[in-house]
């Protein structure tokens, strides 16, 4: 696997591709404590600065913790194209209507009664350390390599691999 470390624009460019590719991730919050608290969100938009952006219930644990401490660490997984992602960074919970507004999904339906549900908030996550896993060529030739690898005993490079610091 090679190394590739991404800054600003290439940076913003593969948090994006990865962390909408996912959708979904594990979302971290008191990360000194041990278990650290996770549950699974889905991703509204990775926007053109990095930020990520998720709705959430005021009411939420999650959004109870961020107020007490704003690090949080998301995992984004997609399998099916062999892409994952890490990300710590720091969050801002807003409840104002213009935001509300930007960033409603109607999918968030199943959750709140629209947008005016007073305990519909949106939560920001700016990136401050990004690390990100990512084939070059695609699952299935990777798959191809670790197969050929096995079937004739020659260890796999992981040439067709590429990780590093995403630092917007």
């Amino acid at each position: 696997m090679s190394t590739k470390h991404l800054t600003h624009l290439e940076a913003i460019q593969k948090i994006k591709e990865l962390s909408e590719n996912a959708k979904i991730c594990m979302f971290c919050t008191e990360l000194e404590t041990i278990p650290i608290h996770s549950r699974p969100m889905t991703l509204q938009e990775t926007d053109k600065e990095g930020n990520l952006w998720f709705i959430s219930s005021e009411a939420s644990n999650k959004n109870f913790e961020i107020k007490d401490d704003r690090r949080v660490q998301l995992f984004f997984m997609n399998n099916g194209d062999a892409q994952y992602l890490s990300i710590y960074g720091k969050a801002s919970v807003y409840k104002d209507k213009k935001t509300i507004q930007e960033k409603w999904s109607s999918m968030a339906n199943a959750w709140f009664d629209g947008k005016d549900d007073p305990n519909v908030s949106i939560i920001r996550v700016e990136p401050r350390e990004t690390y990100y896993w990512d084939t070059k060529v695609g699952k299935l030739v990777s798959m191809f390599s670790f197969v050929a690898s096995a079937i004739t005993g020659i260890k796999t490079n992981n040439a067709d691999g590429v990780e590093g610091n995403a630092i917007v």
